[in-house]
C-alpha cells in the first residue's frame, strides 16, 4: 500500500504557503510504515475553492483537474489518499477516478474531518 496525496496547484500553494494534506500525511506515513508517494497525483489546472460551490458545481469544477504523470509508479498498487477535509467527497472521488484510470489497484480515502 502507498500513501498518496494530491499536490495543490502552484498558485494555491503560494497563497497558503503549505499543503495541509502533506502535514497530515508525513507523520501518518511514518506511523503506519507506508511509503509516502509525492508527485504522482497532480492538479493540472487551478480550480475555484470547493467551499463556495454547490454539489453540482463541485463536480464540474474538479472534472479532469488531476493527472498521474508517471503511471508506472502506481500501477497495480493499493493507494490510501489523504486529504484534510471532506465536504461532498468530490475531491477524493475525482482523485480516485484519476488513479484508477492510470492503472492503480484499489484506492481508499482518509480525511481528518468531515463538514456537516
Amino acid at each position: 500500500m502507498l500513501l498518496c496525496l494530491f499536490h495543490l496547484h502552484p498558485q494555491r500553494l503560494r497563497e497558503r504557503e503549505f499543503n495541509q494534506s502533506a502535514l497530515l500525511a508525513n507523520p501518518l506515513s511514518q506511523h503506519l510504515g507506508l511509503p509516502l508517494v509525492l508527485g504522482q497525483l497532480i492538479r493540472t489546472r487551478q480550480t475555484v475553492p470547493q467551499t463556495s460551490l454547490t454539489k453540482k458545481e463541485r463536480l464540474a469544477n474538479l472534472r479532469r483537474a488531476f493527472a498521474v504523470p508517471r503511471s508506472e509508479k502506481i500501477r497495480g498498487k493499493t493507494i490510501l489518499l489523504v486529504d484534510d477535509v471532506m465536504t461532498t467527497g468530490t475531491t477524493i472521488h475525482e482523485c480516485a477516478k484519476t488513479l484508477l484510470h492510470a492503472g492503480s489497484g484499489q484506492v481508499y480515502g482518509l480525511t481528518l474531518a468531515r463538514m456537516v
